[in-house]
């Protein structure tokens, strides 16, 4: 398998993962809708104005997730599998004396044909380490040294 269809299953999978994300927050925003009907139904004192405050404040975080979530989608498209640059950037596979990144959005480990691969963000502190290096340079990671063998 080459270096460019590898790259290609790393973007997808980190799309599925980001998708399936989306799905998850938006089935509960829905749930949340639905709590926050009922509620309204039910005009019991207190204790009405407690849940609905809670549900309220769900709801405000479940947004800001599905913000992240939106600009997360944004970083994603900017990924040009075709660009290749000496330097590591948005995009790039960096291969490293201790691991192989997928320098995109924190999507966990891929495993391709027996080989694992982590997806991680730029603003991840592997990532900001990472961004910018080439073949050659190294990094100080949690007291270990990390050597650059190639970025793709």
């Amino acid at each position: 398998m080459t270096n460019q269809e590898i790259k290609s299953i790393l973007l997808s999978r980190c799309e599925r993962y980001i998708s399936e994300h989306r799905t998850r927050i938006n089935a509960a925003i829905a749930n949340i809708k639905d709590s926050l009907f009922d509620e309204e139904k039910s005009t019991v004192g207190d204790k009405h104005h407690t849940n609905r405050a809670m549900l309220q404040l769900e709801r405000e975080n479940l947004s800001q997730q599905l913000a992240e979530v939106e600009k997360q989608e944004l970083i994603l498209n900017k990924i040009s599998l075709e660009h290749i640059n000496e330097i590591a950037h948005l995009g790039s596979l960096v291969i490293t004396d201790r691991a192989t990144y997928f320098m995109g959005v924190s999507a966990g480990a891929v495993e391709i044909d027996g080989s694992t691969f982590y997806c991680i963000s730029l603003e991840s502190p592997i990532g900001k380490l990472l961004l910018g290096k080439k073949k050659g340079d190294t990094v100080q990671f949690n007291d270990t040294t990390i050597k650059i063998k190639e970025v793709i």
